[in-house]
């Protein structure tokens, strides 16, 4: 199989019009990566698949066409997204800047920022870091200890970023850093600012996975200068902003869709004689259809501009859940493919090693179900 794809529900014609021509998009572009490859799925890297996919429209797809946007439905990108990531597209290169970065520069710096920087998104030109996590603080990011002081004519930073994936590839970075000393509220006084990672001061100190790979890093900011210009939205602001931008973070069909390349060879290896086999193949496929009608009302909800925020922190919590038991349902099932160098091997060996980082990255469970017990009234 090249993809998994699952009708459910009706889109409008524009939808499905431009479902045929990623799936045609798709076919051309995404087999000359091996099986392996498509498992990293949209942590996969390619600044030449970002550049055709910058060509077809499909990266700052629903933005304002003057900062060169498409100006199309919430709908349609989700419709994009899925198709790619169904057949595990690469799309890291650009994908925190199109997903989150973009959005936040057009809504807290529409006249500064984001007039020079949209665009190249657009166009695929540039690629995105984000700085929140720190070292000791995990998801309480009110707990971060990097500063930033004013001087004349902007800021000067200092501190230290980790986790953060793809600083190696970035020319940008969006920093959280403190401008405020802690007060009684810990959420206030924190502010973003864009940091060019040429600028001086800014160090990239790779951090290895376990599989070997090196995606995430650790930035170190030694007194970096930033110009007033390169403030986003309103000092002291910061953690308002941020958990306005994670909603993008955890609202798309990649909180579902992680783990596509798994359920596919488990699907290409299945023994129709086997009943366990085909029940477990069927039982995750079920999941894929509810988890993927959850994610489209998630997507419906932002096109009416309703908040997401509690729905897709149920899409998220559930999907990783259910990504996360793929490969233990994988060894257990298919393990007469194990030591046979088999695609589903070498599928099942990464995301046995990825797949606990599923439930960090976007937030953890704890913090995530932390929001859905607030949004149920239950704390």
């Amino acid at each position: 199989m090249d993809g998994l794809h699952i009708e459910l529900g009706e889109l409008p014609p524009q939808c499905e019009q431009l479902r045929q021509e990623v799936r045609a998009f798709a076919s051309q572009h995404i087999g000359k990566y091996s099986k392996e490859k498509r498992a990293y799925n949209w942590a996969g890297r390619d600044p030449e698949l970002t550049q055709e996919m910058a060509k077809q429209g499909w990266i700052g797809m629903t933005w304002p066409q003057k900062y060169g946007g498409a100006e199309r439905s919430m709908l349609e990108r989700y419709v994009m997204l899925e198709e790619m990531l169904a057949v595990g597209a690469p799309m890291g290169w650009h994908w925190s800047a199109d997903r989150q970065m973009g959005p936040l520069l057009m809504r807290y710096a529409p006249d500064t920022l984001a007039p020079k920087i949209v665009p190249k998104i657009v166009k695929g030109e540039c690629s995105f870091c984000i700085g929140m996590s720190e070292p000791d603080s995990g998801s309480d990011l009110a707990s971060i200890r990097s500063k930033g002081s004013k001087v004349e004519g902007g800021w000067v930073l200092n501190g230290t970023k980790v986790w953060t994936s793809g600083a190696h590839h970035a020319h940008y970075m969006v920093a959280l850093v403190r401008t405020r000393e802690k007060s009684e509220d810990r959420h206030t006084g924190m502010t973003q600012f864009l940091v060019e990672m040429d600028r001086p001061g800014v160090k990239v100190n790779p951090i290895y996975s376990q599989l070997g790979s090196h995606i995430f890093n650790e930035v170190v900011l030694e007194n970096v200068f930033v110009p007033d210009g390169n403030l986003i939205g309103v000092e002291g602001e910061g953690w308002k902003q941020v958990t306005s931008e994670l909603k993008y973070e955890r609202s798309g069909p990649e909180r579902f869709l992680s783990s596509t390349q798994m359920l596919i060879e488990m699907i290409d290896a299945t023994d129709t004689e086997r009943n366990d086999q085909t029940e477990a193949v069927g039982r995750l496929i079920a999941r894929y259809a509810a988890l993927r009608q959850m994610s489209q009302g998630v997507a419906l909800m932002m096109a009416k501009g309703e908040d997401p925020a509690l729905a897709a922190s149920v899409v998220k919590d559930q999907g990783a859940l259910m990504e996360q038991s793929m490969p233990n349902i994988a060894h257990e099932k298919f393990g007469e493919h194990i030591g046979t160098g088999s695609d589903l091997e070498k599928v099942m060996n990464f995301l046995t090693m990825a797949a606990p980082s599923f439930s960090l990255r976007g937030g953890t469970r704890e913090i995530l179900r932390g929001i859905i017990a607030r949004g149920m009234g239950l704390r």
